[in-house]
């Protein structure tokens, strides 16, 4: 099983507190924390210590997507966000780069996780179309 993590944060979200969504989600869905392949969001976060501080932890890559490669995956979307769309120009950032990333590395992409939201963060996961 390979999965593909996007991440939307606040600016200064800690590195901590992303993984503890991180491990919270993947319990709560029977999903084993080795089998995370990257992590993704949006280019604006490009410079987000907790974001890179993560992705060193679970030793995966980091990409980070435009507004306008995330729009790609819009149609895929359990939730649109029109708050998320004023501040990114996406509707919805962890959805649209777990897609994306899942894109690029596996694929066909399927949403595995819809969004899960804490305070000052989302994340979703995606697999390939034929993880079942």
């Amino acid at each position: 099983m390979q999965l593909y993590l996007g991440l939307g944060c606040r600016r200064g979200c800690p590195a901590d507190a992303l993984g503890e969504l991180l491990t919270r989600t993947l319990l709560a869905h029977d999903l084993p924390p080795g089998a995370v392949m990257g992590l993704a969001s949006i280019d604006l976060k490009h410079d987000e210590p907790g974001l890179h501080a993560l992705a060193r932890r679970l030793g995966v890559p980091l990409l980070f997507y435009s507004a306008a490669q995330l729009a790609a995956f819009e149609h895929h979307l359990s939730h649109r966000s029109a708050v998320a769309y004023q501040h990114s120009g996406c509707y919805g950032v962890a959805e649209s780069a777990a897609l994306a990333l899942a894109a690029q590395f596996a694929g066909q992409p399927r949403l595995l996780v819809p969004r899960t939201l804490q305070a000052d963060a989302s994340l979703a996961l995606a697999c390939s179309s034929d993880f079942r």
